[in-house]
């Protein structure tokens, strides 16, 4: 039976998936195999997703998919996992460490292509705080998710630090470049209490 990709979940399915991240870092720590998908997850699809660590407010960890995740609940396995053990920019997070760590998933819309006609028209079409930016050129990708508004709120530097991920200058600008942007449900274990 085919299922849509959900964009937003009920509280209860918020709290499961932000359970699921952590056991699923939990069990990789451990050695142990992954954990079950709890059943208000199963039979749930998501265009794309990320999981987010912070420590002590600071990034640690950040890894995901813009599309074609597939299975919520094995996506944010893969991608807890990921963002713990696998991010280039961190070391690995140890044991010690789960403890302090706050998870964050962001489930994606699908991104839209969008038509811009030079840096100032791109600039003048994204909404701050809410779109996040796909950009492209050759080997050169990179995203921001619409929750890094809240540290680069002017859309000049979103821009050109998105700009610098992708391995290229902040100034950079060619009509080879490429753009897609999209929106998100993001939510943290801080904002998503346990009942």
């Amino acid at each position: 039976m085919a299922h849509s990709a959900c964009t937003e979940l009920s509280a209860v399915q918020r709290r499961a998936a932000l359970q699921l991240a952590r056991a699923a870092i939990t069990a990789h720590l451990a050695g142990a195999p992954p954990p079950s998908v709890p059943a208000e997850l199963q039979s749930l699809q998501t265009s794309g997703l990320f999981v987010t660590l912070e420590k002590n407010g600071a990034l640690r960890g950040c890894i995901g998919i813009i599309e074609n995740a597939g299975s919520l609940g094995e996506a944010l396995c893969e991608y807890a996992v990921a963002a713990a053990c696998r991010d280039p920019r961190f070391p690995a997070v140890s044991s010690a460490e789960l403890p302090a760590l706050e998870i964050g998933v962001s489930l994606l819309q699908p991104p839209r292509p969008m038509t811009v006609a030079s840096r100032a028209d791109l600039l003048r079409q994204l909404e701050p705080g809410v779109d996040g930016l796909v950009i492209e050129e050759g080997r050169h990708r990179a995203t921001f998710l619409p929750q890094v508004w809240e540290q680069l709120p002017v859309a000049e530097d979103f821009l050109g630090r998105l700009l610098q991920k992708a391995g290229l200058p902040e100034d950079y600008w060619s009509p080879r470049l490429r753009f897609s942007r999209y929106r998100s449900d993001s939510f943290t274990e801080a904002d998503t209490p346990a009942p």
